[in-house]
This record gives C-alpha cells, sequence and structure tokens, in this order.
C-alpha cells in the first residue's frame, strides 16, 4: 500500500510537471524512443566523451576561478597558491588543464569519424557547420584559457597569435589594439581574456552544444555503413535497423567513459604535462616581456594551423592560408558530391586521399613543435599543399563518383 501511494505520488508530481514543462516527452524524444542504428561501433563513442569534457571543462573551471584574480602582478603566484595551498587545488587544475587536451583528442576523433563515414552530407549538413562551430569556438575558449596562468610561454604565446591581426591592410594595428586592450600584452588583455573565458565563450559553446545535438535528433544519426535506417520501419512505424537510445547505447557509453576515465586520470596521476606536451616547461616561469622563449609555440591541438603559418614566408598569406585550413571544412557538404556516405563502399583512390590527407594534418602537427628549420619549413610546405589537394581532389573525384557510379554497391539496409 506504502509503494502504491508513493508511486501515485511520484506520478502526480511527474503530471503536475509534464503539464508545465515537457519532461517525459524530452526523455522521450532524445533517449528513450530515440532509435539509432544498430550498428555503432567505437567511432560512436567520442560524440559522448566530447559531452563529458565539456561538463568537466565548466565545473573544473568553476572551481578554479574562485582562487584566481585576472591580475598580471598575481595571477602566476595565483596558480601556484592553488597548486600547492587550495585542498585539493592541483587535482582541479591538473583536470582542467589536461582535460583541454583530452577534450581535443575527442573532438579531432569524433571530426575523424565524420569523415569516414561521411556524417557531414544530406540531410546531415547543418549538424557538421553547427560542429564546426563548436570547434572554432573551443579553439578560441583554450587559447584565451591558455594565457590565463601568465607563464612565459602563455604571454609570448598570447602576442604572437593577437599578431596575427596585425596583417589586416589598413586596420591592423587598431584590431591588434582592440584584441589586447592596449598597446601591449598586458593586465588589461588578461582581463579581458578572463571575462571572454569564463563568461561569453562558454555560454556560446554549451548553446552551439545543444543546437548541434537538436539538429542531430531531427535528422537521425549516420551509422558506419552510411544508410538511411528510416526508409525501412516495421507496423508501429519504429526504424528495422534501429534500437533506443536508451538503454542500449547509454550502457554502452558508460562503458566508454570508464575506459576513458581510467586513461585520463592516468594521465593525470603519472605524467599531467605529457613531457611537456599538455603543459610546456617554458609556462613554469613567469611571464617576462624581456626573455624569450627559445621556440615560441601553441600548445599541440594548434600546431598544424601554426604549422601552415610559418610555412609561408609572406605573415599575410601564411595568416590567410592557415585561417583557410579551418574555412574549408566549413565547406565539405558542399565539396563533397558524392551519393556515398560511407568508406566502406567508396573506391581505393579515395581511400587513399583521406590517408594522405591524415599524414599531412599529423605532420603539420608534428612539425609545428618543432624550431622551424629550413628542412622542416619545406616538409610544413608539402604538407600544406597535401592538406589542401585532400579538398581539391575530393571536389572533383566525388564528381565523378557521382557521375560515373564509380562506387561499390550500396547496400539496402545495414550489413554489419
Amino acid at each position: 500500500m506504502g509503494k502504491a501511494a508513493s508511486k501515485n505520488v511520484a506520478g502526480r508530481f511527474l503530471d503536475w510537471m509534464d503539464e508545465r514543462l515537457p519532461v517525459t516527452e524530452f526523455w522521450n524524444k532524445h533517449l528513450a524512443q530515440y532509435y539509432a542504428p544498430k550498428n555503432f561501433n567505437f567511432w560512436y563513442f567520442f560524440g559522448s566523451l566530447a559531452l563529458l569534457m565539456l561538463v568537466n571543462q565548466i565545473v573544473t573551471g568553476i572551481w578554479l576561478a574562485m582562487h584566481y584574480k585576472p591580475d598580471a602582478k598575481q595571477a602566476f603566484g595565483l596558480i601556484e597558491y592553488i597548486m600547492r595551498d587550495v585542498p585539493w587545488g592541483w587535482l582541479l587544475r591538473y583536470l582542467h588543464t589536461t582535460g583541454a587536451s583530452m577534450f581535443f583528442v575527442v573532438v579531432y576523433l569524433h571530426m575523424f569519424r565524420g569523415l569516414l563515414y561521411g556524417s557531414y552530407k544530406k540531410p546531415r549538413e547543418l549538424v557538421w557547420v553547427i560542429g564546426m562551430f563548436i570547434y572554432v569556438a573551443l579553439m578560441a575558449e583554450a587559447f584565451m584559457g591558455y594565457v590565463l596562468p601568465w607563464g612565459n610561454m602563455s604571454y609570448w604565446g598570447a602576442k604572437v597569435i593577437t599578431s596575427l591581426f596585425g596583417v589586416v591592410p589598413g586596420y591592423g594595428e587598431q584590431i591588434v589594439e582592440w584584441v589586447r586592450g592596449d598597446y601591449l600584452i598586458s593586465d588589461a588583455t588578461l582581463n579581458r581574456f578572463f571575462a571572454l573565458h569564463v563568461v561569453l565563450v562558454p555560454f556560446i559553446l554549451v548553446f552551439l552544444v545543444i543546437l548541434h545535438l537538436a539538429a542531430l535528433h531531427q535528422v537521425g544519426s549516420n551509422n558506419p555503413d552510411g544508410i538511411d535506417i528510416k526508409k525501412h520501419k516495421d507496423e508501429n512505424g519504429k526504424p528495422l535497423d534501429g534500437i533506443p537510445f536508451h538503454p542500449y547505447y547509454t550502457v554502452k557509453d558508460i562503458f566508454g567513459v570508464g575506459f576513458f576515465l581510467i586513461i585520463f586520470m592516468g594521465i593525470i596521476l603519472l605524467k599531467p604535462d605529457l613531457g611537456g606536451l599538455f603543459l610546456e616547461h617554458d609556462n613554469y616561469v613567469p611571464a617576462n616581456p624581456m626573455v624569450t622563449p627559445e621556440h615560441i609555440k601553441p600548445v599541440w591541438y594548434f600546431t598544424p594551423f601554426y604549422a601552415m603559418l610559418r610555412a609561408i614566408p609572406d605573415p599575410l598569406w601564411g595568416a590567410v592560408v592557415m585561417f583557410s585550413a579551418i574555412i574549408v571544412l566549413f565547406l565539405l557538404p558542399w565539396i563533397d558530391v558524392s551519393p556515398v556516405r560511407s568508406i566502406r563502399y567508396r573506391k581505393w583512390p579515395y581511400k587513399v586521399a583521406l590517408a594522405i590527407f591524415v599524414i599531412s594534418f599529423v605532420g603539420l602537427g608534428y612539425l609545428g613543435l618543432q624550431s622551424g628549420s629550413a628542412t622542416q619549413k619545406l616538409m610544413a610546405q608539402i604538407f600544406t599543399v597535401l592538406y589542401f589537394g585532400y579538398f581539391v581532389f575530393l571536389y572533383f573525384y566525388s564528381r565523378y563518383e557521382a557521375k560515373h557510379h564509380y562506387y561499390e554497391p550500396i547496400p539496402e539496409r545495414l550489413t554489419h
């Protein structure tokens, strides 16, 4: 009797909520009755892991902000205070700094999955474009967060990146001054970067993630076969090749999260700076405008684009090439017009081209971490050409594919 009464109370409360806020409708639409393809594989872990890392960054960032002041005279010392004197401060800081790198790891793998299975193609163009806006916002967030510890590499990295706006013809100097808030990297720069890092950009990121998920659930998830599961439904209107996201994929994602957290915490507890890759050694000393680091370089997740910037002798064209490398990713749904989504059913030329693209991107990332010798600059130029060459190749090759049906037979239903 007591249990029945409690259930009735719970049921009445839920009904009261549903009349004012569509809780049950939201749960059913986006989880319990959202049908996803049956054949999700390893690559489909990274979307949920990216969401996990976003939550990690927001939560740890809030706690770090409680002990930090955007003051050029105190910022570095406050980071040391957090690391040494705040209870569990060292863990919070490493969860945030290592979390930033791990965030980019899962985002890059998530984007690569989109390339593998054509998740940017019709009807998911908007899902891809919103995802790219998330990527750009994430880079802005990471850059401004990198400046806040006010270590020496933070200072000089900020100086190099903000100087890029100086190449704009006619208005470069004014734009640089506006971005910095002063003629030089100063207290004003730190203040505005802190405000943007903890308020505006996280708000934009959360908003874009909500749009990304809403757009995805509107058109449905892609799958490794690249086949639309909505074409074949049973008498109840449920996809024959789909299963409810909850509980099947929620359980699967929990397993993936557990495995990921083992790796994540292992890095934090054993090697949080990962030999200078996640936290540069030059950032363990305070910012000093009079001492330039031996090799000024950004964090690893920016280095592919930094290598492109250095590969071009002219600063203006270097900046154009660097920004174009990101813009061209936005255009991918209209560059690749092949009717085939998944790499499983595309011929060998596409597979070779994608492999070369990945090698060029990884190669540029490595070269961006190096000193920039003549040989390294030459290699960066070659990889830059290969990077853009992929999109040029894809533009013509995908049209050839579409016109001559140059691809493997595509099954009607899921095969794996």
